[in-house]
């Protein structure tokens, strides 16, 4: 009978016939079963991913990232439902509740271009924006922000040069309080020219009242300005 024996090729052990181990066996043979055996091997290098498995590694961490973002606002959104109801049962036809109602959104006279990054282009609409209770003091409301820029004197009809919305969940981070100002501060970009600003333009803004749904309407208009932009 035929002894075998055995060797560890790579990391397997196997058992392997004497003939095959002095070349008794055909050569092409021999090659072929080595083959095998070191591709059999012990699973090395088989936890490697390919660039389309990292690729989808990838694209897995961002739709967790973002269906997070996504509970979040919910969260948020339910918040804010949750507190439109709390008011909303509260008796409205008591003067203590109508004193301190929302009476109007107002743009206030600081509403300008600015030049933010000092380049010497005054390519920044800056929107105050100031909701007023019934005495006329300045409230932090939520809201639904609409601003349109407006040249009402273009001969070419396209009279709209720009126009944003701003949501409740961002509106309610750009509450600006000073000495000199209380107001939502709304920043765009707008692709200004020395010839756009040499004319007078109109910012209108709505304001959906998120208590009640109220919209609160209002306009200011922006004087031609030839001085040196403002920071």
């Amino acid at each position: 009978m035929e002894r075998k024996e055995k060797e560890r090729v790579g990391c397997v052990s196997r058992t392997i016939p004497r003939s095959v181990r002095s070349g008794a066996w055909y050569a092409p043979y021999g090659m072929a079963a080595l083959a095998l055996i070191l591709l059999g091997g012990c699973g090395i290098g088989s936890e490697r991913m390919s660039p389309l498995e990292m690729k989808v590694r990838g694209l897995e961490r961002e739709k967790a990232q973002l269906a997070s973002q996504l509970e979040q606002s919910q969260v948020e959104t339910a918040q804010l439902k949750a507190q439109v109801q709390t008011l909303a049962a509260l008796p409205q036809s008591k003067p203590e509740n109508l004193f301190y109602a929302l009476s109007a959104v107002k743009i206030s006279r600081l509403t300008d271009f600015y030049d933010k990054n000092e380049d010497g282009k005054r390519d920044k609409l800056i929107v105050y924006l100031q909701p007023v209770d019934q005495a006329g003091d300045a409230i932090k409301t939520a809201g639904i922000v609409s601003i349109q820029l407006w040249n009402l004197n273009r001969p070419d009809g396209q009279a709209l040069l720009g126009q944003w919305q701003v949501l409740p969940g961002e509106l309610y981070k750009l509450w600006f309080n000073t000495l000199t100002s209380t107001a939502y501060r709304l920043a765009f970009d707008v692709a200004t020219t020395p010839e756009m600003l040499a004319q007078p333009l109109t910012v209108k803004s709505t304001f959906t009242d998120y208590l009640t749904g109220q919209v609160f309407t209002d306009q200011y208009v922006i004087q031609p300005r030839t001085d040196t932009p403002k920071p």
